[in-house]
Formats: structure tokens, sequence, C-alpha cells
């Protein structure tokens, strides 16, 4: 007889398992097996699984919220410093030229001086617009940062005479003041509208005749030392003390030629807007606009000032000269501080102004020669060692007026004339971190500027490039290489 157990395996149900189980053990092997072998693969499908680098401080690291203070917190004193053997291992294997020319090049500590790497830092070289540093600092140190510069209507010579006067201000805009910007702060329109208010509150009528005052500034309104080609293509224009969205057809529009009366369009276009707010008002306006000056009551007196409009501050108008690069704001930053300092207002002064207001600051500025304060001409001559004296100045220095300038240095690979830059794997470590002010003429290339290394030490740099192949894109990689070098460097 069959025990039970017999009996159960035998029925219908029973003989279903036991055909299958066979099956069913091999299919539960075949997952044991497969999982960690889906585990051994899974980086290989999906890449391998990895986690914020422990050697990247944490300001190096992507932010995941806005910041709610207005600056950065002190750095760190006792940070190490970089290792200048090391620091000059790593610069020499980046900073070479592609081509014909070289490099020289300095970089310091900014709060002790520390010099940690010198490849011929003495040596005059070509700067480009890294002359547009010189010129902010003097410019801030001179005028200082909250200063602004009046357009201004005042009494011309009869009752029916208004003259517009230029007070430094080549960023005007066309139409109404516009407060919140830089290029347009102030406005004709607004300028237009406050001067026929004035007049009808003098009972004035009739026919208005507008005259231009832009005698603020003596001399060649073009530096003989600029190239014709240059001005020919915009990059210059004649220089006057007042001017439309920086002496530029359209504002919108920064290349190509510019205006070569700059000033003289400007009173056209004052005179159109006086027109129109004139209009109803009793009032009408000639349409010629000539060159003059107010003749004021014959008594000495300062004439009768109708109406005026501020530009934006000597701080706002530095940011957007080093952002862009603008050679004609440069220029007028310039002669606007030697009229200040009481030199003429002319290339000459303005050169003058900013070699005396650097060697006040502590600058070796005996040696300099400077043709011009934007950076076109050939013939200045500035060294690798200065403009990083000039930028630690402005990051550590005593005249704390100078920080006024460390926003408008452009941010590698986001702003300005460095935010094409900083894109390919030999730079982006120093994307969103180098700080720096670019130059670029033919055969000239230029980078100098700020950077918080790795171990949180501050440093400052100038590595200038001279007698370059023309066009050789391995020079700018060496110098975008060269600070992002300088940005990841522990260098210990």
């Amino acid at each position: 007889m069959k025990s039970t157990i017999d009996r159960g395996w035998g029925s219908p149900a029973a003989l279903a398992v036991r055909r299958f189980f066979p099956l069913l053990a091999l299919l539960l092997v075949l997952a044991a097996l497969a999982i960690p072998m889906l585990f051994a693969l899974a980086p290989g499908i999906l890449g391998p699984r990895t986690a914020p680098s422990p050697e990247k401080p944490a300001w190096q690291q992507a932010p995941t919220e806005l910041s709610t203070t207005e600056g950065v917190g002190p750095l760190d004193t006792s940070a190490p410093l970089p290792v200048p053997s090391e620091v000059a291992r790593l610069l020499n294997g980046t900073l070479t030229a592609d081509g014909g020319g070289s490099f020289t090049g300095v970089v310091q500590d900014a709060l002790t001086g520390t010099v940690l790497f010198d490849r011929g830092g003495d040596e005059n070289r070509i700067p480009a617009s890294n002359m547009k540093l010189l010129t902010a600092v003097a410019a801030l140190k001179a005028l200082g940062p909250e200063t602004v510069f009046s357009t201004k209507v005042v009494q011309g010579a009869t009752p029916a005479t208004v003259v517009l006067t230029g007070g430094g201000d080549v960023l005007l805009g066309a139409g109404a003041s516009n407060p919140d910007a830089v290029l347009g702060h102030a406005g004709l329109a607004t300028l237009a509208t406050d001067t026929v208010a004035a007049l009808k509150a003098e009972g004035v009528t009739g026919e208005l005749t507008v005259m231009l005052d832009d005698s603020l500034f003596s001399g060649p309104a073009l530096n003989p030392n600029w190239s014709p080609e240059d001005v020919a293509a915009g990059e210059i224009a004649p220089l006057f003390p007042l001017a439309l969205g920086s002496a530029r057809f359209d504002p919108a529009v920064t290349t190509g030629p510019r205006p070569q009366d700059a000033a003289l369009d400007a009173a056209q276009r004052f005179a159109e807007q006086l027109r129109a707010a004139a209009a109803g008002a009793g009032l009408t306006v000639a349409s010629a606009v000539e060159r003059g000056t107010s003749a004021g009551d014959g008594t000495g007196q300062a004439p009768q000032v109708f109406a005026s409009a501020d530009s934006a501050t000597v701080r706002q108008q530095v940011d957007l000269m080093l952002q862009v690069s603008d050679n004609y704001l440069a220029e007028i930053l310039g002669r606007m501080t030697a009229v200040k300092t009481g030199l003429a207002g002319s290339n000459d002064g303005a050169t003058a102004a900013v070699q005396a207001q650097l060697a006040e600051l502590g600058v070796d500025a005996a040696k300099m020669r400077l043709a011009d304060v934007s950076g076109l001409a050939l013939e200045n001559r500035v060294t690798a060692r200065q403009f990083s004296e000039v930028v630690r100045a402005i990051t550590s220095g005593a005249d704390t007026r100078l920080r006024a300038a460390l926003a408008g240095f452009p941010v590698a690979g986001l702003t300005g004339t460095l935010g094409d830059r900083y894109a390919d794997a030999t730079t982006a470590g120093g994307a969103g971190l180098v700080r720096a002010k670019t130059g670029t003429l033919n055969s000239v290339i230029a980078l100098s500027g700020y950077v918080v290394d790795a171990d949180g030490r501050l440093l400052v740099f100038s590595f200038i490039g001279n007698g370059l192949t023309p066009g050789a894109a391995g020079n700018k990689a060496a110098l975008d290489r060269s600070a992002s070098i300088l940005a990841s460097c522990g260098c210990r």
C-alpha cells in the first residue's frame, strides 16, 4: 500500500510541480548570479557613481542657493601660500607662445605682496587694453567712485540763446533719463523738457537758438599715436566732453564706425528734443546749432543754469569700461582725471594724470611710457609687475575707493570680454573663478586680474605676450590655461 505522501505526490497538481521544479531551481540560480553581475556592469552602462571631490573647497563648488549677502567674507590669512617653485613649474608648462613672440608674467600673493612667479616681470611691454586698469585706478582715486558728470543747459549771450554745455558725460541717451541705467542715465529728452519748463518760468518766448559748448577738453581730438585704420574701424573716434551712447550711432551696435563729431551730433539731437518739448509753449527752436560759449552776465558771475542732467557714477562708468573694454570711455575718464587734478583736458594731460596717480599709490611708474590711456597706442610700455601691483592695490590696498573697480573685472566664462572663454577641458577649471582684464592687439595679448586659489589664498597676476604670431589661437588659450592653474592651485 502506498503511503499518504506517495498518494499526494502522485496527484496531477503534484506531478506538475515535480515537472517544473528543475526549471524553477535553474531560474533561481541564474537570478542569484545576475544580481552581482548587474552591479558590476552598472558603471559601464550608467556611468561611474562619483561624489564631489573632497579636495575641491566649498567656495569652488556649484552653488545650491542664491547668496543673501552683499559681498564675500574675509579671506583666511592662515591659508598656505603656494610654493613658488611649484607655481613656476606649472606656469612654465602653459605660458608658452604659439609661434613667435614670448610671454612675461608676475604672480603675487595679494595680502603680503610675496612674488610667487616672475618671468621678465620688469620688462617694459605693450599692454593693449590692460592699460584700462591704470585708467580705472586713476579715475577712482582722483575723481572718487560716487562722482557724476553734469551736462547743463545755461543762459547764452541773449535771453533767446541756450548753451548745451558738456561736462564729461559721453553716455547720454537720446530719450528720457533712465536712473537704473549706466548708458542713458542722463537723457536729452528730459534735459529738453526741464529746459522748456525753466524758460517758461522766466517768461521767455519766441525763437530759441541752441549753441554747443564743448570747450572742457583741449588739444587734438584724435591722438596722433592712434592708427587711422583703428579710427576708421570705430575702435576710437575724436574725443569730446559730451556724446550719445559712448560716441555710437546706435548704443546697441558696439562695432563699426563712430560719429566723427559726437558732440555736435548730441547737440543737434538735443535741439530736436527741445523743439518737440517747446511745441505749445510759445517757443520755437532755430534749425542750426553752432559752437560757442556762454557769456554770463558780464559781471564775472556764472551763467544761469536752466537745466542739468547727471551721469551714472564714476564707479558705474569704470565697471562698464572694464567689462566691454570701451576705448572711448577710457580716454574720457583719463581726460576728466586730468581736469580734476588741474591738468589740461588733453591726451598729454590724461597720460600725465594717470601716471601721477599711480605714483601716489606707490606703484613704480617712473619707467612707464604712456601714449594713451585706453591701450590702443603701440607706443605704450608697462611691465607685468606694475600691472600686478595695480591689481593688488585694487584688491588689497589701503585706498578702499579702488575696491569699486572689482566688479568691473570680467568673470571667466560668464561676463564681459571673458564671457566666451574658459569653455574647453584645459581651461574650464578657471570658469567662474578667474576675474581679469583682457588686452588684444595684432601681435599683443595680455591678461591681468585676481583669483582665490583652492587653498583660499587671494592671488593677483599679470601675463603679457608681445611679438606674437597674429591670429594664433594658442596664445589666448595659453593665458586662460595659466590663470586656470592659479584657480586650482594648491601648489604645495
